[in-house]
């Protein structure tokens, strides 16, 4: 098993060396690492499947919004001439300021996550739609609602635990299904309209489907942790460093990709000491599961921001 994984890991580096990874061929890639990614969970125990997953939503997870202040810092410049250490500090009282509402008001603050990082995650899947003028933060959202409530669905029990361990009020299996209901009739209604508007490109609107008929798949046979991270570090996560590296430098090739790891190690690293100060501070199950949620969503709210002002800027390459 060991050799198996070494020698896809050496294969995939092959490929990326070669300048294989560019965006229009990557849905395809994304779709044979999410089914090898199942494969390989034939070979762990659930309980290693957590751990790993944890550790590859940390990871990666972290690394894909460690050159935040980079790219913040490139945009301000331009257009208000913020320092570096101003960036820098506003940055950290956002995410000061998330924690503390994730601590103090968790129901709310989970609730606000939740729908932020729908409209983040769909904001990333559907990149190709700042082509058209018309308004589509409503199909945005809905599109990244679908997909994190298509993986709530199929782990109903796990969320709910999931969810009183962070607020301590336990929640009705019906309100997960209920909702996953309703957002998808409201993306059904919102896909139709957005399709039959946007005249060109629909045959990418009927790949869409299909992806979320593989997440469907993917969250399906796999845990909960596992298809999270396999949704996260495979369709979120390496897309977003493609974006993100060529707005900073250019173009996206190994070279590149190289000099974005570099900027973003420090960062990378103080955050995942920080966490594991935490963890070993706090070894609390209940009390850390807090802790590390409030990380993540105190994490989130500045990278979205960042990451839509990128998205925006009309020096983007």
């Amino acid at each position: 098993m060991l050799n198996r994984i070494t020698n896809f890991v050496y294969l995939f580096l092959i490929l990326f060396k070669q300048k294989i990874f560019i965006m229009n061929n990557y849905p395809s890639i994304a779709i044979v690492l999410s089914f090898l990614g199942l494969w390989i969970t034939s070979f762990f125990s659930n309980d290693l499947q957590v751990g790993i997953g944890f550790v590859l939503i940390l990871s990666f997870g972290i690394l894909h919004g460690a050159n935040d202040i980079l790219i913040s810092k490139s945009i301000m410049n331009r257009k208000n001439h913020f320092s570096k250490k101003k960036i820098l500090f506003l940055y950290i009282m956002i995410v000061v300021f998330g924690a503390v509402l994730f601590y103090f008001l968790p129901i709310i603050t989970l609730l606000l996550f939740v729908i932020i990082s729908g409209y983040h995650f769909g904001e990333q899947q559907l990149d190709y739609l700042k082509e058209f003028k018309e308004n589509t933060f409503v199909f945005k959202t809905l599109y990244g609602l679908l997909v994190l409530f298509l993986l709530f669905g199929f782990h109903i029990n796990d969320v709910i635990a999931v969810v009183y361990e962070i607020t301590s009020y336990r929640i009705d299996k019906s309100l997960i299904i209920n909702t996953l209901y309703l957002i998808s009739i409201l993306f059904t209604i919102t896909y139709i309209f957005v399709f039959l508007k946007l005249k060109t490109n629909q045959t990418i609107f009927l790949k869409e489907l299909f992806y979320l008929l593989v997440f469907a798949i993917i969250f399906k046979v796999s845990s909960l942790i596992w298809g999270f991270a396999i949704y996260f570090i495979v369709w979120h996560s390496m897309p977003s460093v493609i974006n993100q590296t060529k707005f900073l430098y250019g173009s996206f090739n190994y070279f590149t990709f190289m000099k974005y790891i570099k900027a973003a190690f420090f960062y990378w690293v103080i955050s995942l000491v920080g966490l594991c100060f935490f963890y070993l501070l706090f070894q609390d199950i209940k009390l850390f599961n807090t802790l590390f949620f409030s990380f993540l969503a105190a994490i989130t709210f500045p990278h979205v921001l960042v990451i839509l002002m990128m998205l925006n800027d009309k020096t983007r390459q």
